[in-house]
């Protein structure tokens, strides 16, 4: 089987399983990719992001614009294969399908093969997203973990663990950290040898 068809199937696993909260990349107007890598799971790191731009959206439609206006950003302006993230979730607490599981992302230098990356939709350095967002994300991690896709050990980071930033925000980070299977050291001391 392809790549694409590995990545189809899981993709058509989640949706089936999740599909009430999920927001399939046909629904929100995603292109094509134009390249898919995958790598062998479970992915034995989750690390957490805000987009910062676009900002928070709370409704199905401005979600959906928000998601366009990433890829946008990070296949025109940077030249990446896709959407940077494996999955986004919006204010009005979907799950939006980005690069889907066990799919190599751009969304975390030296981490993009042996991650998911989660982008909650906003900017969170000083507010915390709404708790419909936050229990969206904790939901999807539940989920990959249930379904293999996520090593049931897994270290959860922020973005900024692993690389020189302030993603994904003050407050978020702040949140996160107190999260099951959080991960206080820095990049050099999570990195996978």
């Amino acid at each position: 089987m392809t790549a694409l068809g590995l990545v189809l199937l899981s993709m058509m696993g989640f949706s089936q399983q999740m599909k009430s909260g999920m927001v399939t990349r046909d629904e929100w107007g995603a292109r094509s990719p134009t390249m898919i890598e995958t790598f062998q799971g479970p992915a034995p790191f989750v690390i957490i992001h805000h987009s910062y731009q676009p900002e928070a959206c709370f409704t199905n439609k401005d979600c959906r614009k928000a998601m366009r206006v990433m890829q946008d950003y990070h296949q025109l302006t940077h030249g990446w294969n896709d959407i940077g993230y494996s999955f986004a979730v919006g204010g009005d607490g979907m799950i939006y399908m980005g690069r889907g599981f066990n799919v190599v992302g751009a969304h975390a230098p030296k981490y993009n093969d042996k991650s998911v990356g989660i982008c909650l939709i906003g900017d969170w350095r000083t507010e915390l997203p709404p708790p419909q967002m936050l229990k969206a994300a904790k939901d999807l991690i539940a989920f990959g973990v249930a379904k293999g896709y996520i090593h049931p050990d897994f270290k959860l980071m922020g973005h900024r663990q692993v690389r020189d930033t302030e993603c994904p925000g003050g407050r978020l980070f702040n949140e996160i950290s107190t999260w099951d299977h959080f991960s206080p050291g820095n990049s050099t001391e999570n990195e996978i040898k």
